[in-house]
């Protein structure tokens, strides 16, 4: 089985792309959702955030997300020290999934392959691309929020170029068609790659 990362800047649609792949009978591990998941239901990780961050992280054992926010991306080394603890249990997780799945290929949804360098845990790395202006737009508009802050947060992310350096497959996903035709075409090729490697 091949393991796929789908990755992407803020804004990208990362997410929308994973559906493309799904509808396709492609299974998808959503890396953020499941570190959200873990975030409120494992109790190691929980001790490990309370440690690091103070007892304001959890209130009536629900993660603050805001008051988390603020500290880590305001602040590298915070969120170098939270990451550092995240990732390991999200890798363990998608380990445990990977093995409960049946497919030529397995995608892992995360938006932070590169910054945090796990490059060599796939096997094939996708990276969804679209110009900045149409990223900020989108990201004003589903947050809510200015465009200081959404330049802030992709100032922490790595840029188009290193990421189409760093990739096997690019899909452009500004038009929606455009870009389930590309979707299709990777999808065909990985399959064929699953079948040389089986």
């Amino acid at each position: 089985m091949i393991i796929v990362g789908l990755t992407g800047g803020i804004g990208s649609g990362k997410t929308t792309v994973a559906t493309y792949f799904k509808a396709l009978g492609v299974p998808v591990y959503h890396a953020d959702d499941e570190a959200k998941d873990l975030l409120n239901h494992n109790e190691q990780l929980q001790t490990e955030v309370v440690h690091l961050f103070g007892e304001k992280a959890y209130e009536n054992g629900v993660l603050q997300r805001a008051y988390l926010a603020e500290i880590v991306f305001n602040n590298p080394d915070q969120l170098a020290k939270l990451s550092a603890i995240v990732h390991p249990a999200v890798a363990d997780d998608f380990t445990r999934w990977c093995a409960q799945q049946n497919a030529p290929y397995v995608i892992q949804e995360n938006a932070l392959i590169f910054e945090s360098n796990a490059m060599s845990r796939f096997d094939q790395i996708i990276s969804v691309i679209v110009p900045k202006e149409i990223r900020i737009k989108r990201v004003m508009q589903r947050d809510q929020t200015t465009r200081k802050n959404v330049l802030k947060r992709m100032a922490q992310q790595c840029g188009d170029k290193e990421r189409r350096a760093k990739s096997n497959f690019i899909i452009h996903n500004v038009l929606a068609e455009k870009a389930k035709g590309e979707v299709r075409e990777i999808h065909r090729k990985l399959v064929d790659l699953a079948k040389q490697n089986s």
